[in-house]
Formats: structure tokens, sequence, C-alpha cells
């Protein structure tokens, strides 16, 4: 087996992370980290966790003039739009992602849960833009190395750790030789 060989790898699903490989070449994805939340026979959706935007929610929205969270960039595709994830297991319609994480929701509820302090803005992550895979797609770039995938994603990993330190904690997780990848230089002439 080759050492950058991810193959061996679970196959995509709703709730993974999928971690850039060292050396995938596109730079929307560079050392990223994308939480999946959509998985089927028609496509994948996900949102980039680790790439922050110079925006915070409350230069977006007026509605939420007191928010100070960071707006992350999701993904490349359809950057004129908002998206959120939560730990807010009782926000009506939004999906569950896997225990203790959530994705959208009645985006009025929510401005009434934040408006009200009854929930932390560290719970809330907010995106504009999302990462999208047309059907088979996904696996063909698994498949080809482009991604190793995480399928032990607990939410303090997603919410807690930091952005810039997310694609190395991710794979230190991992453990095995996934963590000797963490150490991997960006720039392996620098080395």
């Amino acid at each position: 087996m080759d050492f950058f060989d991810h193959t061996d790898i679970p196959a995509p699903e709703k709730g993974v992370l999928l971690i850039s490989d060292p050396f995938l070449p596109d730079s929307n994805f560079e050392r990223s980290v994308v939480l999946l939340c959509e998985h089927n026979a028609e496509g994948s959706l996900g949102f980039v966790l680790n790439k922050q935007s110079n925006l915070l929610l409350s230069d977006m929205m007026a509605d939420f003039e007191e928010a100070e969270n960071q707006v992350f960039i999701g993904g490349p595709v359809e950057q004129n739009t908002l998206h959120f994830i939560h730990k807010i297991p009782d926000l009506e319609g939004s999906i569950c992602i896997q225990e203790n994480l959530y994705w959208g929701g009645d985006f009025e509820h929510l401005k009434t849960l934040v408006s009200n302090q009854l929930v932390p803005a560290s719970d809330i992550r907010f995106f504009i833009g999302y990462s999208g895979w047309s059907e088979g797609q996904l696996q063909r770039e698994i498949e080809a190395n482009g991604w190793i995938v995480h399928n032990r994603v607990r939410s303090n990993l997603v919410f807690d750790s930091s952005p810039e330190e997310l694609w190395k904690v991710a794979l230190q997780d991992m453990g095995g030789r996934f963590k000797m990848f963490s150490n991997y230089p960006a720039d392996p002439r620098l080395n």
C-alpha cells in the first residue's frame, strides 16, 4: 500500500469529515476539512469548516446586530447563500447530521433564540456558500486519493477546534499513519 493511499477509508456518508489530502491540487480545498451534511444518489453537499471569511454575521444581517459570529466560506458553490450548522436539538426544521450536530432549520426561530440569548453563539457556525459534488463525483475523488474520510466525528471537534488547526487536529484524531500526515508541510520544498 502506498503511504498516501486512502482507498481503505470508509465510503462517504452524512456526518463524516472529508479531510483534504496534503497534495490536493485544488486551491478551493487546500488543507480543508469539510463536514458532509448530505450524501445520496444525486450527489453530496457539505461545508468547509476551517476557511474563515473576513465577515461577521452582524456585517451581513441587520437582525443579528450583536452577533459576533465569524462567517466561514462553506465552499465555492453559491457564495451568495447563507447556511448554518449548530448544536440546538429543538430548532424547528433542522436536520440531524449526527448526535449533537444539526444543519439548518427555521431561521426566524434561530433569530429569536439568539436575540433572547437562549443559545450561545459558540453553538452555531455560519457559512456563505457550500461545497457540492454531482452524482458519483465525491466517490471518484476519494478513490483518486483527494480526500481522507474521518467517520468518528464528534461535535466538539467541529465547534471547539480552532480553524487554523482543524486540518491537523482532525488527522491526529484519526491516529495511525494519518497522524503522520498532520505534520506534512504545506510546501514540501520548505521542509
